[in-house]
């Protein structure tokens, strides 16, 4: 058995590999690739197999999907170059016969009308077109996406978007690489899994969640979509991410990234980290 986690050099990719070792697959049936193999240079001595790997260059793919069984295939983080990259991937999992691909797409991506949605729909269509045993991996926003900026929150007083009072169903990137793992061991391909956390909260639960806990009041400032990619752009986010972005908060408003099917608990076989669990280690 061999298996190719790509994109391992980021966050996600790198849970990932910690979830296999830890789930009891050999080192040595691991193969880890990223465009800079120096940020996997900690693994050399594990037994894990490093290549490189570069949605951009057609012959790493082939080279490091070379007699693979399963592959888990993570999602390119430039939006507007997904697609031709998706592509590449898809091509030369197709030419090397890989035996299943798991891909991380977006919640609800049958249904949503985000603007980030686009490039997964496209890559989920390809992959299903491709005749190969595809497990579609649909993550829901991830809890980091928030507490990472909580510093940024509590120097300011504020949360500014414009989700108004929709829902998220947050979930923390390692419970989304654990389930991910999980599914790539034991699915047979044609499984679609919608994946978000158990708890789901508004923006002003959030901010009221971080006052809560850090004694510091925040507040959330609810504006306009349009106002909002405007504050985007002021602090230096480029067109067409502060567009994609403030859609992104238009989604939630519109009940987009909602998740209540159980999914992500399900393959973890426990509860999914809270909101309160999470700004607590931030805060730590």
């Amino acid at each position: 058995m061999t298996i190719v986690v790509t994109a391992a050099t980021g966050q996600l990719g790198r849970l990932a590999l910690e979830a296999l070792l830890r789930k009891g697959v050999p080192a040595g049936e691991i193969v880890a690739g990223g465009r800079d193999l120096s940020k996997l240079a900690d693994l050399a001595d594990t037994g894990i197999q490093l290549k490189v790997i570069d949605y951009d260059r057609p012959d790493t793919l082939a080279e490091a999907f070379r007699g693979a069984d399963k592959v888990l295939f993570i999602s390119a983080s430039e939006p507007g170059r997904r697609i031709p990259q998706h592509k590449n991937v898809i091509d030369a999992a197709k030419a090397a016969n890989v035996g299943l691909i798991a891909y991380t797409s977006i919640a609800n991506a049958g249904t949503t009308t985000m603007k980030l949605a686009s490039d997964h729909l496209a890559t989920e269509a390809a992959l299903k077109a491709s005749g190969l045993p595809v497990v579609l991996l649909r993550h829901g926003w991830y809890l980091e996406v928030y507490t990472a900026q909580i510093p940024g929150y509590l120097e300011r007083g504020s949360i500014a978007g414009a989700a108004g009072g929709g829902r998220v169903s947050g979930a923390s990137r390692a419970d989304l690489a654990e389930a991910d793992v999980e599914a790539l061991l034991n699915a047979e391909g044609g499984e679609v899994y919608e994946m978000g956390g158990d708890e789901s909260f508004t923006l002003s639960e959030l901010a009221a969640e971080i006052s809560r806990q850090s004694g510091r009041e925040v507040a959330y400032n609810d504006l306009p979509t349009d106002e909002f990619r405007q504050v985007l752009s002021s602090i230096g986010l480029p067109a067409p991410l502060d567009e994609i972005l403030a859609d992104c908060d238009r989604g939630i408003r519109d009940g987009e990234l909602h998740v209540g099917t159980g999914d992500l608990s399900r393959l973890l076989g426990r509860p999914t980290r809270s909101l309160e669990e999470a700004v607590k280690a931030a805060l730590a």
